[in-house]
Parts: C-alpha cells; sequence; structure tokens
C-alpha cells in the first residue's frame, strides 16, 4: 500500500506542479499584458504631450503674428476715416482756387470740413472740450489768463482760446481758457 500510495502522492505532485506551473504561466501572460497595455498608454499619452506642444507652439506663433499685425495696422480704421477730411480740404481748395469762388462759399466748406473732422474723431471716441460758461476745472482746463467781470460768476470760463481734447475719458489735450476772476 505504500507504493500506491507513493504512487498517488507522487501523482498529486505532479499535478500540483502542473497547476502551480499553469498559475504561473497564467500571471507572466496576465503580466506580460499589463506590460504591453502600460507601454501602449505611455505611448499613447507621449503622442498626446508632443501635440499639445506642437499646438502650443503654433498658437504662440500664431498670436505672435497676429499681435505684430495689429500694432501695424491698428490706425488702418482711423486713417481711412481722416481720408475723408483729407477729401474735404481738397474739395475745399479746389473751390477756393475757382474764380467765382466767394467768402461764404470758403467759409461754408471750412464749416463743413470742421463738422466732417469732428463727427470722424467722435467715431473713435475723441471728445471735444469747450467748457464756455462752465466752472473751471484745472484737471480739464488750462487757464491762459484771467479777466476781472463783475457781471459774470467768479473762476468760470469766459472763452475758450483752444478746444481740449478726451479719448476715451482720459485727457490728451486741456482746453486753454480764460478764466474770469
Amino acid at each position: 500500500m505504500t507504493k500506491k500510495k507513493d504512487q498517488e502522492q507522487s501523482v498529486e505532485k505532479v499535478e500540483d506542479e502542473k497547476i502551480e506551473k499553469t498559475e504561473q504561466d497564467t500571471q507572466e501572460n496576465d503580466l506580460q499584458v499589463q506590460l504591453e497595455e502600460a507601454q501602449k498608454s505611455a505611448k499613447d499619452n507621449w503622442d498626446k504631450v508632443l501635440r499639445a506642444q506642437a499646438e502650443m507652439e503654433n498658437l504662440k506663433r500664431r498670436n505672435a503674428r497676429d499681435l505684430e499685425h495689429a500694432h501695424k495696422f491698428a490706425l488702418d480704421g482711423f486713417v481711412k476715416a481722416l481720408l475723408e477730411v483729407k477729401d474735404s480740404l481738397t474739395m475745399g481748395l479746389k473751390t477756393a482756387n475757382e474764380e467765382k469762388a466767394t467768402i461764404e462759399h470758403i467759409i461754408e466748406g471750412l464749416e463743413m470740413t470742421d463738422k466732417v473732422f469732428l463727427s470722424t474723431m467722435e467715431k473713435f471716441g475723441v471728445e471735444t472740450i469747450n467748457p464756455v460758461g462752465e466752472a473751471f476745472n484745472p484737471e480739464l482746463h488750462e487757464a491762459v489768463t484771467m479777466m476781472p467781470m463783475p457781471d459774470k460768476e467768479s473762476n468760470s470760463v469766459l472763452e475758450v482760446v483752444q478746444t481740449g481734447f478726451t479719448l476715451n475719458g482720459r485727457l490728451v489735450r486741456p482746453a486753454m481758457v480764460i478764466v474770469v476772476q
């Protein structure tokens, strides 16, 4: 009986070894599959990183080019609008040089050109400062002189010598004024 028992144990041992070997092979195969999946995932992620870097470089170049164009052509619309004023001045000069031109026609042309100029400036956020009769404001006005006027309110603007301008609310040039003393 010991021989039979030894044989059974030996068969069981062989079967156990086969099972262990199969389990090891399965684990090795699982590890191999996991390794391949991890390598594939790492490669995919690396490709994504490279694409993202390339896209960022392209975006930087595109933004730099757009910024350069914005600086280069920022005044394009403003210049086109000022060309209307230039055309008006040219027409006024042409009319003034005609034989039948009168002072009234020349003055009328100058007034129209001034209106075109001011409306063009307003389109681009330039506002005029013409403070006749208003209180003197040193932030917006520059006093050229002071005149005593008993019938006018003290420290008010009597006359504007030179109109001032603001650009989008920021002072570009103060109005030069004569102030009541």
